[in-house]
């Protein structure tokens, strides 16, 4: 039923007005003085008519954009929240434009953002096996890495998603946008863990999500093209977000990309390549900086893509040739020839064959000397938090054991350590040496609902659905009160620092990082 708001007592129109509420298609048909007819018509043009409603016509409200008209819904669980989902902010990929930098999309027909795009093109890996994984664990970690198998693939799948609450107050709100993980392999933003509905209902922050190319799609590595599109996928949702945001009651001056594994090197990389204007004025790593993943030389990616060309039938012709050959050929045809490319060697684990390339605009070759050097963007108002899990091998375990790695306790830290720990803390010592304000954590929480077997600890990822609040959506179960606890802490920091200065950090007692001094510790372990 419609909620009427009532601001202010009138003896004239305060009863209309009531009634007017009350009547959601139409303006009620009385008797009304000049200036109430007026008043009323006021009404039906202005959209801020619509807070006196709880109902539908608030989530479908059309908004301007770049791309088209966008018309959005309420979300399923959060109803004062509006959702936006599958909102083109690219041309889709194809012909010419497979494995070259994206182009901006532009439509004159309103586009109804009521579902996920398809998944950008990806190998999705088999379900694993492992010794006492239980059924909660096997479906979290398929969530996880996108195994289900259940979403459709298309190239044209280079959309965002968009959770707003109260969107046309005149005040703007701070806007997270997230950068999906995966190894930059595994795709997309149609995934539980990452819906944004919660986030946007308890922080009242605009929640962002988008896709972006992956694997030999997103890091073709052909000399004849340009190196890493997927990243530059990424830039472009930058971009229209800035350029967009507003509209949905967002601040295009205070946008905080925040991102996972590879997700959070994305954010590391996007510092780095954007110096001199870097859109954004926060950025958040979770689980993985730049430090964090070897990059592909240009001669490996060329010689990776090489082997693709021939399998295909286009090799043996110039790079150009080869291009435009593999460009005739089916996604599924280019996927399965590049499934049949051997992946680099690695003590714990394979290492993905199609991602980031040096080509020292995107992706550079030394980010221990750039960090170092201060070579990244220095953004003074609400910088960088940085942080890691307290057993990231938790996860990792999974897949090593499916690719028939036995690895020792010892060799399971080395990992924590090289992977994880020591480029989060390098990372954030970099900052801090440049005076950049910056946060560092390390999360311990354990928590019945998201445990993958017994001894899974804190693993890689476990952190997300606190900070997203997906937890009981994700597992089927309920939270214990602790949980609930440290996931409204997260989601207030986070939001936190998206929306003001990052001494703001101060008041939830997270002290700014000091290579000598301590950093912030958050979850706790298993209650319930």
């Amino acid at each position: 039923m419609p909620v009427v708001v009532v601001v202010k007592k009138s003896k004239s129109l305060g009863p209309l007005l009531y009634r007017f509420c009350y009547s959601s298609a139409r303006v009620p048909a009385i008797s009304a003085s000049k200036r109430e007819r007026e008043f009323l018509s006021l009404l039906q043009c202005y959209d801020t008519f619509i807070t006196c409603l709880t109902g539908p016509p608030f989530h479908f409200r059309r908004v301007e954009t770049t791309s088209s008209d966008i018309v959005g819904h309420a979300a399923v669980n959060k109803t004062r929240v509006s959702e936006y989902l599958g909102i083109p902010y690219a041309s889709p990929p194809v012909g010419s434009l497979r494995f070259a930098t994206p182009e901006p999309f532009s439509s004159k027909q309103s586009f109804n953002a009521s579902a996920y795009s398809p998944d950008c093109p990806a190998n999705i890996s088999p379900t694993y096996t492992f010794p006492n994984l239980t059924t909660l664990g096997q479906r979290i970690a398929s969530k996880f890495a996108d195994q289900a198998g259940n979403h459709t693939q298309s190239e044209d799948c280079l959309t965002l998603n968009i959770w707003t609450k109260t969107q046309f107050r005149k005040s703007r709100k701070p806007v997270l946008l997230w950068v999906h993980g995966g190894r930059f392999t595994i795709p997309g933003s149609n995934n539980p863990i990452y819906n944004g509905q919660y986030l946007a209902d308890n922080e009242d922050v605009v929640v962002v999500t988008f896709n972006y190319r992956v694997g030999i799609f997103g890091f073709p590595g052909s000399p004849a093209t340009t190196q890493n599109v997927g990243l530059l996928d990424q830039r472009l949702a930058v971009q229209w977000v800035h350029n967009n945001i507003a509209g949905f009651g967002g601040d295009p001056n205070r946008i905080t990309s925040f991102g996972q594994s590879a997700g959070g090197v994305s954010a590391d990389y996007y510092s780095f390549a954007w110096t001199a204007d870097p859109i954004v004025h926060g950025l958040i790593s979770h689980s993985g900086t730049a430090l964090s993943m070897t990059p592909n030389s240009p001669e490996m990616s060329a010689l990776y893509f090489h082997n693709v060309s021939v399998t295909l039938g286009c090799g043996g012709e110039s790079d150009s040739q080869a291009l435009e050959c593999v460009r005739t050929k089916d996604f599924r045809a280019v996927l399965k020839a590049a499934l049949l490319v051997s992946y680099a060697p690695s003590k714990a684990l394979p290492r993905p064959v199609f991602h980031p390339t040096v080509d020292n605009k995107t992706v550079f070759a030394d980010y221990a000397s750039l960090g170092a050097a201060g070579k990244f963007a220095k953004l003074v108002n609400a910088p960088y938090i940085a942080g890691n899990l307290d057993y990231e091998a938790g996860y990792y375990k999974i897949s090593a054991y499916a690719a028939k790695k036995n690895l020792t306790a010892s060799e399971w830290d080395l990992f924590n350590l090289a992977g994880f720990t020591c480029p989060t803390g390098t990372e954030a010592a970099n900052r801090a040496k440049y005076n950049v304000p910056v946060f560092r954590y390390r999360y311990f929480g354990t928590w019945p609902n998201l445990q993958l077997y017994p001894t899974s600890g804190a693993y890689h990822g476990s952190e997300l659905e606190m900070v997203i609040g997906t937890a009981e959506d994700v597992s089927g179960l309920p939270n214990t009160a602790t949980e609930n606890a440290v996931s409204r802490y997260m989601m207030k920091a986070w939001a936190m620092f998206a929306a003001a200065p990052a001494h703001r950090l101060s008041e939830l007692g997270w002290p700014f990082y000091e290579p000598e001094g301590t950093h912030f510790s958050a979850g706790a372990r298993m209650d319930g």
